[in-house]
């Protein structure tokens, strides 16, 4: 039996949990087994009580805590364990590029696990990437890092993981478009000024999809999209002019791809996150797992429609980022990122998210072929960027 031994980075936020799901759902199930999955290291930033029993549980041989400050306090916790406990942001590298994984599971919001990434993709790891910071802050970086070290990126994400399986109909040369689907979040139907009035708990009550509170926002600012824009132009290896979007309520649909002979190729599933997670663990295979299939006639009708780039002017943004290249997706991703930490704090306005955003790409000269620490010192800028901002009162 083949083994195939995970490092999962961010075990204990949402799709890391989903994750352990998967791999618990495969493991134990009822038919004939051909792979088995072995959790090698687990890692989270804080959230170290959940840490503590997800190595309980799973018997890593190692954990990581990137804030230090909870090394002692997770020590206290598992130190009866054969189980070697890591601290600090390097802490992440070092599991990444462990001889014992195979499969680096890429699930860090933020920056912070890009060095991680970078550093798996050095040593031709498997990378099942599910944040969207990797590709959108180091796409021509990670990409070519990638290609030169024999490693493969295997999407998470539900678009992108739909695009890669429908690519697999033909050759990258055949596509003639990528088109990423969107459920509109819970202001799909929203003018201008609605925007203006939106509360916390409105962005918060996503139709669909169960996510954290960080992706729940950017799916209603359609900020995911845009992001999506960015990491599917170096993911897929296509021009920007061929990258579509459409807004489909049901969210049954979760990508299409078009091919020059005019076929389209479709993925459909129920809007379960632990679909595409299994995939990219089981890759090539299709085995059983736990997401509820699909019954088509139940379905009704699924629907498509153009977005209003005008009410969601963060994808609006996200295509002239991706046409600019170089830097600028850096910062519309930190200030994004730093935008959404202020609104969810309650500290500025739902429309002040991408007032912030462009108000940080204003100000930034774009750089081309810079270094992985230049690409984090530009992050950095652009956060402090939104809280000077916000303190000099700019807006």
């Amino acid at each position: 039996m083949k083994i195939k031994r995970i490092a999962i980075l961010g075990s204990t936020g949402s799709v890391g949990q989903k994750a352990l799901r998967v791999i618990d759902a495969l493991n134990t199930s009822d038919q004939p087994q051909v792979t088995s999955y072995e959790i090698v290291a687990l890692s989270a930033n804080s959230s170290i009580e959940l840490l503590a029993e997800q190595a309980r549980r799973y018997r890593p041989k190692f954990v990581a805590v990137t804030d230090h400050d909870y090394y002692h306090e997770l020590k206290e916790l598992i130190g009866d364990l054969d189980t070697t406990i890591l601290a600090g942001p390097d802490s992440l590298v070092e599991i990444a590029q462990l001889a014992e994984v195979d499969i680096v599971f890429a699930a860090v919001v933020g920056a912070a696990g890009l060095p991680a990434v970078l550093a798996a993709a050095k040593k031709g790891k498997t990378l099942a990437v599910a944040n969207k910071e990797p590709l959108v802050i180091a796409g021509e970086l990670l990409t070519r890092t990638v290609k030169e070290n024999g490693g493969i990126i295997l999407p998470v994400d539900s678009e992108h993981s739909a695009i890669f399986q429908a690519m697999q109909a033909g050759s990258r040369d055949e596509v003639s478009k990528i088109i990423l689907t969107a459920s509109g979040g819970p202001f799909r139907t929203a003018s201008l000024d609605d925007m203006s009035s939106v509360t916390l708990e409105e962005a918060l009550a996503h139709p669909v999809w169960d996510m954290g509170p960080k992706i729940t926002i950017d799916s209603a600012t359609m900020m995911n999209k845009a992001l999506e824009v960015i990491e599917a132009r170096w993911l897929f290896d296509v021009g920007v002019e061929r990258i579509e979007v459409l807004i489909h309520p049901e969210s049954i649909v979760h990508s299409l791809v078009e091919f020059i002979d005019g076929s389209v190729i479709a993925q459909l599933g129920t809007p379960d996150m632990c679909l595409p997670i299994q995939y990219a663990l089981t890759y090539p295979l299709r085995l059983p797992g736990i997401a509820e299939h699909l019954r088509l006639d139940e379905l009704g009708q699924l629907t498509f429609e153009k977005p209003n780039l005008k009410v969601f002017r963060a994808l609006a943004l996200g295509f002239e980022v991706a046409k600019t290249d170089g830097t600028a997706a850096v910062v519309f991703n930190a200030a994004n990122e730093a935008a959404v930490g202020e609104f969810l704090e309650g500290r500025i306005k739902f429309v002040n998210i991408v007032e912030l955003i462009e108000h940080c790409l204003g100000k930034h000269s774009v750089k081309m072929g810079v270094s992985l620490d230049e690409l984090l010192e530009i992050d950095a800028w652009a956060r402090r960027e939104v809280i000077e901002c916000l303190k000099q009162k700019v807006l």
